[in-house]
């Protein structure tokens, strides 16, 4: 949970800190040249312009010193635990990590000039790049550093937990959780089994109910992954409370230190002191998930600017034709039960919604989905653009936000999820999409059990690839209209 995330990220900065070491190297061979020439101090050698030119040529006469300084940089900085433990640590170890660094990549680096006979490297030069880089590292981590508390304040990236158990192991989980705030991880509530601390407060934390009120506490709670820190006489009780939420997609883990599992799709992981075993019923890696995300910004960036223009068109087209707003905003269910705000253009009539009862022994779709062919509410325009699914263009502004994904299960309205079968509700472990297998296989002319079925397959069977194929399917399917109406 923690520890993969905390190693993603690890990569991540040693990759931005190689970036900076690489833009500090070109940097400081102008600074060395600026302080040469306002100091009138002696040319340095291989420096025949101020220019990217004379670097290069400058890089190519260092070789051995362009080819080590990433490598060593990085290496003493892991040396010094600089990608361990780097989300609770205080400025002033960040500096002296820094900073040591920095003085022992001097030792390296003159032990290899020395070693190499460079008699010709700039002293100065050495000064200055070692200078700059300390200065460009504590920016940048600053920054980056300031950049993921703000995304954990606003919410992005958050972890909302239940905890089941109250004991003193349970205890000291909540406060390592607490003490951590910028992990990114919300404890929502917690459970115990003991009937007399229902509503009573630990730690903070209101004690929701018992482990059989732990499927209803699911669908009034939004609950990304279930904590259970109990003692070892509970194991055998958490056998249904485990698959209650298997079923409904949500990932549970377990603090014990009993035993090795060794079970199929079962991970074990660390959080602090804490073993844990976790139960995956979503299975990708950070790095996939990143490209997705990824994926996801620049898609949609590109495709509202390509699509401006049809954007234009529709909006006037439905401004002519009747009136009312041009988008139709709704409340749907995101990733484990997230309300958000869906946009569309209007298709209907204002006040479709208000009818909706009136049709509702018309609907030509079982389950709790609502679908007409022939809609009186659709006005002609809205006919034209759901045809073409220019109606669904407006949640590119959804995928941008973080609400919705380019390709994942379709976002259903809350009173569709009220009604959903326990195995239906594991469609919402993953965040939903623009397009998915449905809408490639007929949409409307499926049941809805098969609907569900084959959301339940996308997220079983998922990878980069199976999205970027069925991005492909979606284009053939969109430029027929196949399945829409």
């Amino acid at each position: 949970m923690v520890e993969e995330k905390e190693a993603f990220i690890a990569n991540i900065l040693k990759t931005v800190d190689a970036i900076v070491i690489a833009i500090s190297f070109l940097a400081s061979y102008f600074i060395d040249d600026l302080i040469r020439s306002v100091t009138n101090f002696q040319d340095m050698a291989y420096a025949i312009e101020p220019t990217f030119r004379g670097f290069l040529f400058f890089a190519e006469k260092n070789a051995i010193f362009t080819l080590s300084v990433i490598p060593t940089w990085l290496i003493l900085m892991s040396a010094f635990s600089a990608y361990r433990d780097f989300r609770t640590r205080k400025f002033f170890k960040e500096l002296s990590i820094i900073i040591r660094s920095a003085f022992f990549s001097i030792l390296v680096f003159g032990s290899i000039f020395f070693l190499t006979q460079m008699k010709y490297t700039s002293r100065l030069y050495i000064g200055v790049f070692t200078v700059t880089t300390v200065l460009m590292l504590i920016i940048e981590k600053q920054f980056l550093f300031a950049l993921l508390d703000a995304m954990h304040e606003r919410g992005f990236n958050q972890i909302n937990l239940l905890v089941v158990g109250t004991g003193k192991r349970a205890r000291r989980f909540i406060r390592v959780v607490k003490n951590h705030s910028n992990w990114g991880l919300r404890i929502v509530g917690l459970i115990d089994d003991e009937h007399g601390l229902y509503g009573k407060e630990i730690e903070g934390y209101r004690v929701l109910g018992r482990l059989q009120d732990i499927p209803f506490i699911l669908h009034r709670k939004v609950v990304d992954r279930v904590i259970f820190v109990v003692p070892r006489l509970w194991l055998h009780r958490l056998d249904g409370v485990i698959l209650a939420c298997e079923r409904e997609g949500i990932a549970t883990s377990i603090s014990m230190d009993l035993y090795d599992l060794r079970i199929a799709k079962i991970k074990q992981t660390n959080f602090e002191e804490f073993p844990l075993l976790e139960f995956e019923t979503f299975h990708a890696s950070e790095w996939q998930l990143f490209i997705k995300r990824i994926m996801d910004i620049v898609i949609s960036l590109i495709m509202l600017i390509l699509l401006s223009p049809i954007f234009l068109i529709t909006a006037i087209a439905i401004k002519l034709e009747s009136k009312g707003p041009v988008f139709f905003k709704q409340t749907r269910s995101g990733l484990n039960g997230r309300k958000f705000t869906l946009y569309k253009f209007r298709s209907m009539i204002v006040g479709a919604e208000m009818k909706k009862k009136m049709l509702e022994k018309m609907n030509e779709m079982d389950g709790p989905v609502f679908k007409i062919k022939r809609d009186p509410r659709i006005t002609r325009v809205g006919r034209i653009i759901r045809k073409l699914s220019i109606d669904e263009l407006p949640q590119l502004f959804n995928v941008l936000k973080g609400d919705m994904s380019i390709v994942g299960p379709r976002p259903p309205l809350p009173v569709e999820v009220e009604m959903y079968e326990l195995w239906q509700r594991r469609r919402l472990s993953l965040k939903p999409g623009l397009t998915c297998i449905w809408q490639v296989s007929g949409r409307n002319n499926i049941n809805f059990d098969r609907w569900m079925e084959m959301d339940l397959e996308y997220i079983d069977s998922w990878s980069l690839w199976l999205d970027i194929k069925l991005l492909f399917k979606t284009v053939f399917v969109v430029l027929f209209g196949y399945g829409a109406s």
